[in-house]
């Protein structure tokens, strides 16, 4: 079935398309090799590479003491808004499915407008605020503030991911809902939105990438995860070495959130494929 879709979707290519493809993708790395090159020698001839700029980062006290407390900061932020985004979007993609046209306008309004808005604009918006009605303890009001921005941009994605989910379903799974006695909402909630669910999980957790990754912003609102602590402490000297040991960090940690998500789609897809076919070989016997 997968090699019948995309063979409709775009012509597969020939033996002169691929060799193109082969030459193109060589320049590339050769390319990417040479600019590498350069920036690395530029960097040792500015004794960046310096093996005594670097062993720092070796050492227990600075994982102690800077980079671990950083990652806890990281992840708790990200936990935090992770699961308030789920519920946001819950319930505001329900809200833009329901029955009541004014209900399906106000939450679409509140969606699209958030969806507008830059997470950091949003960040710097409720740091301003939670400052001024002086919310919880002054360390606290960046926490705060990371994850309500969080919360409401992801949480706008995410309904809209619901939406989508549940209209990509078949018109036949309401319409059996609705063969049986359910009404529009029983139909949404115990047959629609689950299977939109499990069809949007990849998604999901790809969009769960994206609020680790926006955590960092919080370093400009003086919130203290990893970016921002290693930040503190190469700002004493080596901040090249310092924002280049996060970055890796951060590529490690999104990586392996990514292979997550692209694993999770592919077990679902062969959970999944194929589950239809015994209807139409087998169908059910009817008394009469």
């Amino acid at each position: 079935m997968s090699s019948i879709r995309q063979s409709v979707l775009f012509d597969a290519p020939g033996p002169k398309a691929r060799a193109r493809i082969m030459v193109i993708n060589v320049l590339g790395v050769l390319i990417f090799l040479g600019a590498a090159f350069f920036v690395l020698k530029a960097l040792n001839d500015k004794g960046q590479l310096a093996p005594e700029l670097w062993t720092p980062f070796l050492t227990a006290d600075v994982w102690q003491f800077t980079i671990l407390p950083g990652l806890i900061n990281t992840f708790k932020a990200a936990a935090v808004a992770i699961v308030t985004s789920v519920v946001f979007g819950l319930l505001f993609g329900v809200g833009r499915l329901a029955a009541n046209a004014t209900l399906r306008w106000l939450c679409g309004v509140i969606v699209e407008f958030l969806r507008a808005v830059p997470v950091l604009l949003m960040m710097i918006f409720f740091w301003l605020l939670f400052g001024q009605l002086q919310v919880g303890t002054p360390a606290d009001i960046p926490f705060y503030a990371v994850v309500v921005a969080l919360t409401l941009y992801n949480g706008s994605v995410i309904a809209e991911l619901v939406r989508s989910g549940v209209f990509g379903l078949p018109k036949g799974q309401r319409e059996a809902g609705m063969a049986i006695g359910m009404n529009r909402g029983q139909s949404l909630r115990n047959i629609e939105l689950p299977q939109a669910l499990v069809a949007m999980l990849p998604a999901l957790v790809s969009q769960f990438v994206v609020i680790l990754k926006d955590s960092a912003l919080g370093y400009i609102i003086t919130y203290s995860e990893l970016l921002r602590s290693l930040q503190i402490y190469g700002s004493a000297g080596p901040i090249l070495q310092a924002l280049t040991v996060a970055a890796v960090l951060f590529i490690i940690i999104n990586f392996t959130l990514s292979w997550v998500a692209n694993w999770l789609s592919r077990f679902l897809s062969s959970r999944t494929s194929g589950k239809t076919e015994p209807l139409t070989t087998q169908p059910m016997a009817v008394k009469v």
